[in-house]
């Protein structure tokens, strides 16, 4: 979103996402299928996770229904749950997916950046940067079980795991569709996606707010797999296992070297990329257009 900068507003001077969860509690749960100790679930509203400490790795669900919508309070929430786990050395590796039925995630939460003021803005953009920058270059292995539909913001998190797996129903779709929505996508979005289904596939699809069946996202590079729908987790667990079989050390270090330039241009650039965003999302027109399609989806479900 390369425009005029009208509206102020430092990310240094934002508070840290997880600071707007304080005194929140990480929940424990029922034990996970398995039993004991080391398959003990905790959470909180809107994530739930299903450790297997013995195996190394932890299921994290999306649980914020009806669509799992990128809300601020899913964003903040979900890094909490992120950074318990890579601070405890026993994981290696996290499969995200969906607690809600034929929805990964419908991604960027449109009530976020509707009527809203311009510090709301600034803040909700600076929590969808720090849970990319934290994905995008994790330790840990992770990989995307695609369980449902997967526009816009969940496509983008599913982009910066190092594997993806789809379900084959051709009702879940997946792209980044922004300019569908009068939206530009920003640059760090254009960046993930040309690193991973390169230039010229990125730029039709980008203009276009392409959106892939299953088979078109396995052609085009933006899913490694594609399986039968009961078979995506464990399908996500033997492929976890394939990538856990490298030692951590080479296979982390290789994985910064191939994504870290990609993220020090957003590192460099991120005031200017949250100035951008307030600006674009706080026009006339573009609050127009998302009202008018907020009033769309409230009429269907109507």
């Amino acid at each position: 979103m390369a425009l005029a900068v009208g509206i102020r507003v430092s990310s240094r001077a934002l508070p840290r996402p997880w600071a707007l969860l304080q005194g929140a509690t990480i929940r424990r749960t029922e034990p996970a299928a398995g039993g004991g100790d080391s398959a003990r679930r905790f959470g909180t509203q809107r994530v739930l996770v299903e450790p297997d400490a013995a195996a190394g790795v932890a299921v994290m669900k999306f649980k914020n229904p009806p669509v799992n919508s990128l809300s601020l309070e899913l964003l903040t929430e979900f890094i909490i749950s992120l950074e318990k786990l890579e601070n405890d050395k026993t994981f290696r590796g996290i499969i995200l997916t969906s607690d809600c039925p034929r929805v990964f995630s419908a991604g960027l939460d449109l009530t976020e950046m509707c009527g809203k003021n311009p510090a709301h803005y600034a803040e909700y953009w600076k929590a969808v940067q720090e849970l990319w920058l934290r994905l995008y270059l994790s330790n840990l292995v992770l990989i995307a079980a695609i369980n449902g539909a997967c526009p816009a913001g969940g496509c983008l998190i599913s982009l910066t795991c190092d594997y993806r797996i789809l379900a084959d129903n051709p009702k879940y779709l997946m792209g980044l569709n922004e300019t569908l929505l009068g939206i530009v996508a920003p640059f760090w979005f254009k960046d993930t996606f040309v690193n991973t289904i390169g230039h010229r596939a990125s730029e039709q699809a980008l203009q276009l707010g392409l959106l892939f069946r299953p088979a078109e996202a396995l052609q085009v590079g933006l899913v490694d797999q594609v399986v039968p729908e009961d078979q995506v987790l464990s399908t996500a667990l033997s492929v976890m296992a394939r990538w856990m079989a490298i030692p951590d050390h080479a296979r982390q270090l290789t994985k910064n070297m191939m994504r870290k330039t990609t993220v020090d241009r957003l590192v460099k650039q991120r005031d200017t990329d949250i100035q951008n965003f307030v600006s674009f999302i706080s026009r006339d027109s573009i609050q127009k257009s998302l009202q008018m399609y907020l009033e769309k989806l409230k009429q269907k479900k109507g």
